[in-house]
């Protein structure tokens, strides 16, 4: 599946453009994302011509309630490029961002064993992320329990809502193989975003990278000047993840 980049672009160009002026819940905003989505679909060719109501409804949920998943990800993600010929691309990415920031947090190549040490090895390698960060995201997350399940309906070990899964690529989020290497690439899709500064990946993995953009800040201490603007389980959220962290340092 192809998508022409030059329509993508203008149609993402557009859609951006607005999307500072959404807000959750919003039914004007909710019609003008369906639009659009309409759109996209067309691109995709997954539109009504092309696809059963089923599948259709499939398709729909690929889209969580913070926007297009793509816009999600952020403008560093390109779903025109194969995931597998982008991963070193990414992982070096990543990587360069977090040995530059100024939080001082690196990829040591020493952590604490769990019972996930070979999957998380692999999406660690494969994105960039420091193995602790991902321990630290799963302990928080779920408390490495892969079948969870949180009543706002996000699933398994880094707890992925049904749209980021699908958009990801996941068919099974009870699968830790899967759930890790997405959620990881998620993960490291925010570190991207977000230059590197882990306290906004990390607030924008657990309340979305629209609202963490929206408040106007560029790097960790900006973003705790204005930490009250973001949700209480956000502002516990960082904290938490950061403490876990210093569990699986060696």
């Amino acid at each position: 599946m192809q998508i022409d980049p030059n329509g993508s672009r203008q149609l993402l160009e557009l859609q951006l453009s607005n999307v500072n002026n959404q807000t959750s819940g919003s039914q004007s905003d909710a019609g003008s994302t369906v639009d659009f989505a309409n759109v996209m679909d067309g691109l995709l060719g997954t539109g009504a011509n092309s696809t059963s109501n089923t599948d259709s409804t499939a398709t729909v949920s690929k889209r969580s309630s913070d926007g297009l998943l793509w816009l999600q990800l952020g403008s560093t993600y390109n779903p025109d490029i194969n995931t597998a010929g982008s991963s070193s691309v990414s992982s070096n990415i990543v990587e360069s961002l977090l040995s530059s920031s100024n939080t001082g947090i690196v990829n040591s190549g020493a952590s604490v064993p769990t019972d996930y040490e070979s999957l998380i090895a692999e999406a660690s390698a494969k994105y960039g992320v420091p193995e602790s960060l991902i321990k630290a995201v799963i302990d928080t997350e779920s408390n490495f329990n892969p079948n969870v399940v949180s009543s706002a309906g996000a699933k398994g070990l880094m707890q992925l809502m049904d749209g980021t899964a699908a958009g990801l690529g996941v068919s099974n989020s009870f699968d830790p193989a899967q759930n890790i290497d997405a959620g990881t690439k998620y993960l490291s899709l925010q570190l991207q975003r977000f230059g590197g500064e882990v306290k906004m990946a990390l607030a924008a993995y657990n309340a979305g990278p629209g609202r963490v953009s929206r408040l106007g800040v560029s790097s960790d201490s900006e973003l705790m000047s204005v930490l009250n603007r973001l949700p209480s389980e956000t502002q516990n959220y960082i904290s938490k993840v950061e403490k876990a962290q210093s569990k699986y340092v060696i």
